[in-house]
């Protein structure tokens, strides 16, 4: 029977709430950290605040669609699951589940490098939804073994992530010792132990470890992958025959460049906030590469977006389809799968709320007309 006093968890920030509870400090902090101060996340955060929705009235919008299309596949969520790495410190079951919801769904989920499922297990339980995310590696053969790897696996879009020549100074992660793998100090197991849900479970199951590398010294997720370059992305592209999308573009020039090599789709993204504080605003810069490309390429969009009026936002402002990251590991280290279930609940009804508000009855119609800075 259901607790008439019991918490229903609704938005982001319910939900972090939740994980805050429920996660260790070391996890929680990882998921939810950003790089130096935090300002570059906070204010972008703010910016997407200050945007305002344009309402229209009188508008018969009684018959709306969240159904939506990426790269013409079609999808029944306006909204997909960004590449994370490790998602699995959310919780036992996590790239499971997000998977799985992608193939409900029929939504892009990434899979990152540093992913802790297999490449060939998000292929099969994503139902071949999944998008593989690259980082740059300078080994040409190894490059090319993994590539091989990920188009046996059924991949058709690969998003290589060019945002990490350093990985972001993050002050969090240091100070609370977090390594991959674990290494457990007294801190880290006091944390842990008083993290009981979280722990034990995870106890029975394994630590979280990189599922793409059998070796758990194959893949250094602090590795500098500062020679990438842009004779590496020509290469890229004469190597990959599906979709190349290129993810953590904040520049209008690169993107331009980019779309001269002959990419599918742009990414604009600051990695969550995690990479550089002191980095381009993405909801500023998404308007700009749009009027820079035109409609010749797909353009996707992550980063800070929390809520379904973030979503029009997003939409609004030029993205052909829009990501979130953290909000799925916070929903289910919130509460599992009941978690992602309530998240998706609400989000939709937000969506097609403000969807009514300003006069539009699916995803295609939103516009720049729908919008301005507060």
């Amino acid at each position: 029977m259901l607790n008439p006093f019991s918490k229903v968890d609704i938005s982001f920030d319910d939900f972090r709430q939740s994980a805050k509870k429920r996660l260790p400090k070391l996890l929680f902090e990882y998921i939810d950290g950003a790089a130096s101060d935090s300002s570059g996340e906070i204010d972008n955060r703010e910016l997407i605040r200050k945007l305002r929705l344009k309402t229209k009235a009188l508008i018969n919008v009684e018959d709306r669609s969240l159904n939506h299309k990426v790269f013409r596949i079609p999808s029944k969520l306006p909204v997909g699951i960004a590449p994370m790495g490790m998602v699995q410190m959310a919780g036992v079951g996590a790239d499971e589940a997000l998977a799985k919801y992608a193939a409900k769904y029929e939504i892009p989920v990434g899979v990152s490098t540093a992913a802790s499922m297999s490449l060939e297990k998000y292929a099969e339980y994503s139902r071949g939804y999944a998008w593989f995310q690259l980082y740059y590696m300078a080994d040409h053969v190894e490059l090319e073994k993994l590539l091989n790897r990920i188009l046996k696996a059924g991949y058709k879009t690969l998003v290589f992530t060019i945002d990490v020549p350093e990985v972001g100074f993050r002050p969090n992660e240091i100070k609370n010792g977090l390594t991959m793998p674990f290494k457990l100090g007294p801190r880290q197991i006091f944390d842990f132990a008083i993290h009981p849900s979280w722990s034990l479970k995870t106890l029975l199951h394994g630590a979280p470890k990189f599922g793409n590398f059998s070796d758990t010294n194959s893949f250094n997720r602090n590795a500098s992958r500062a020679g990438a370059d842009w004779e590496f992305l020509k290469y890229l592209r004469d190597h990959w025959p599906n979709n190349l999308v290129i993810k953590g573009v904040l520049n209008t020039e690169d993107a331009k460049n980019m779309k001269g090599i002959g990419v599918d789709g742009i990414y604009v993204s600051s990695h969550g906030g995690r990479q550089l504080a002191s980095a381009p605003h993405p909801i500023e810069m998404l308007p700009k590469i749009r009027k820079a490309l035109g409609n010749d390429v797909q353009i996707f969009y992550d980063s800070g977006l929390r809520s379904g009026e973030d979503l029009v936002k997003a939409y609004a402002l030029g993205a052909n389809f829009a990501f979130m990251g953290r909000p799925w590991s916070m929903a289910y280290a919130a509460n599992n799968r009941h978690g992602i279930d309530n998240y998706i609940k609400y989000l939709c009804k937000e969506t097609s709320v403000a969807m009514a508000m300003i006069g539009r009855r699916n995803i295609e119609e939103i516009c720049f007309d729908d919008i301005f800075w507060n």
